[in-house]
């Protein structure tokens, strides 16, 4: 395609001059370049894509986008824009022909409960026997192929969500799942994926690092509903439909004043359009009826936790109210998903307690844990998580005292420190223990390196007894210095059961903590 054409239906301001390069690709990491490649260079938090422009060029860019009035040789064919970064969605959606216009895209937004509800969501279109593919932040479902989409969990870069979507068009797709991120809408990556209908599941408190202010991490997410409104004529038509929560409190006073489209909310309260009614929780699920004016419809759901009820909710709303999916094959989809990796995944090699991997890594999620945990046991809660360096500060003594609050002990440990001192970050979170009345040695401990805690919580645990390791569910690294080490949350858990009970099992992933002292690992 020539450079030229990307800027067609471009909605932002138009360059003053576009070279004339046919290009192949496109791509914001220099050594992913290949020949005919389009670089976009970003300006980003540890890097500037600017530096590497010559580096793209040897690897064969017929072409690079970056910011306006930068200086850059003259026999490198040069795109200046305001914000290159904002641009690359727009062009890599033209360079792609514009997929997202051919699919009806139900996109997912929220704190906690995202990557569930997209999964709820994906399983209703399938029992309606719809052709529909997912992007969460786990992986990219395309028919039968699923594609991994990183070690941690965020939206996928623009490019990379436009060309999952237009493997969509090609796979014959006609619906698409786009769970979103508050990180995504900032950095404008699924600004050009032409939204139908959008689902928050809630705002609480994340981020703050990112965003500055729970207003400016609030109005991220608020970018899904606006973007209904500019969303193109579709061939199957434009519901243009916000799905919100009716329970959450502090976003949905603001976002039932701000959704300008169409509009439902969903809750367990009276007050809510879609409620959950009758419901019973047990340790293999959850079951409850779905009313509104129209309708009652019982739902099952292998998932445990009323939060689960209200992700449920939000699922069954969006494809009962916004694509008229017939209730009861509503409540088929949802009982038919068996559940998602690192939400609540049992892990059992044969123990007398129930050792649970989950990514609760925010105040609320952790709490709506160990809430769930409560329902699932008359025993006792034991709960292992750390907060992540570099990162929002505050929460790290809202989680250390909501387990406080809510388990009977807890372990402190390690969660991507990066290149902060990890000893640090757990003085505040022990901080934050004590003030709800923890005792160190007693209620809580701190044990830097994770393996050895969630080896330590099974020494603790008695028959019948809860064990939670919460913050990293099915991400696949850790992060200690600059460097991303081996991890998965699920494997060390299986290695540590087997040694607590004497049988064959997997090895405990290498961390820099098991044999190095901090000040190593931070000098890399």
């Amino acid at each position: 395609m020539l450079l030229k054409n990307l800027f067609v239906d471009f909605p932002l301001s138009q360059p003053e001059h576009i070279p004339d390069a046919e290009i192949t690709g496109i791509a914001i990491d220099s050594r992913a370049v290949k020949p005919g490649y389009l670089f976009v260079a970003m300006k980003g938090g540890f890097a500037d894509g600017h530096n590497y422009i010559q580096k793209a060029f040897e690897n064969g860019a017929s072409a690079v986008v970056g910011e306006l009035g930068r200086v850059v040789a003259p026999t490198y064919p040069y795109v200046g824009l305001e914000n290159p970064r904002q641009a690359l969605t727009w062009l890599a959606a033209a360079f792609y022909n514009w997929p997202a216009r051919k699919l009806t895209v139900i996109g997912v937004t929220g704190t906690d409960g995202k990557t569930t509800t997209s999964n709820l969501l994906h399983k209703i279109l399938v029992a309606a026997g719809i052709k529909a593919g997912m992007i969460s932040t786990v992986n990219a479902v395309i028919g039968d192929e699923v594609l991994d989409t990183g070690f941690h969990v965020t939206t996928p870069d623009a490019h990379d969500v436009q060309a999952y979507l237009a493997k969509m068009v090609d796979a014959g797709l006609t619906h698409v799942v786009l769970e979103t991120t508050s990180h995504g809408w900032a950095q404008h990556r699924v600004d050009a994926s032409e939204f139908d209908i959008g689902v928050v599941t809630n705002i609480t408190h994340e981020h703050m690092d990112e965003h500055g202010s729970y207003e400016n991490y609030r109005a991220a997410k608020a970018r899904l509903f606006t973007s209904l409104e500019w969303t193109h004529a579709k061939p199957l038509g434009n519901p243009r439909l916000a799905v919100i929560n009716r329970d959450d409190a502090k976003s949905f006073d603001f976002l039932n004043k701000f959704v300008k489209v169409n509009k439902i909310n969903y809750g367990l309260g009276e007050d809510a359009n879609v409620r959950a009614v009758d419901i019973e929780y047990a340790p293999s699920g959850i079951h409850f009826n779905a009313v509104s004016e129209s309708l009652r419809v019982g739902i099952s759901s292998k998932l445990v936790g009323s939060y689960n009820v209200s992700n449920c909710l939000a699922a069954f709303t969006a494809a009962v109210h916004g694509l008229g999916i017939e209730p009861e094959v509503a409540a088929q989809g949802i009982a038919s998903l068996d559940g998602i990796p690192g939400r609540m995944e049992r892990i059992d090699m044969g123990q007398n307690f129930t050792a649970i991997v989950d990514f609760a890594h925010t105040p609320n999620a952790l709490k709506v844990t160990l809430e769930a945990g409560r329902t699932m046991t008359k025993k006792r809660v034991i709960s292992i998580f750390g907060s992540a360096g570099l990162r929002d500060k505050e929460k790290r003594r809202m989680m250390a005292e909501t387990s406080a609050e809510l388990a009977d002990l807890t372990i402190l440990t390690a969660e991507d420190p990066r290149t902060e001192s990890l000893d640090g970050i757990l003085e505040e979170m022990a901080a934050g223990a004590r003030s709800k009345g923890g005792r160190e040695g007693e209620t809580f401990w701190r044990i830097p390196d994770r393996g050895e805690a969630i080896k330590f919580a099974l020494q603790l645990a008695q028959e019948g007894d809860i064990v939670l390791s919460c913050g990293k569910g099915h991400e696949q690294s850790m992060c200690f210095g600059k460097t991303e080490y081996l991890w998965d949350d699920r494997t060390a858990m299986r290695a540590a059961l087997a040694q607590f009970i004497g049988v064959e099992g997997p090895k405990i992933p290498y961390l820099p903590s098991q044999d190095k002292r901090e000040e190593d690992w931070l000098k890399g």
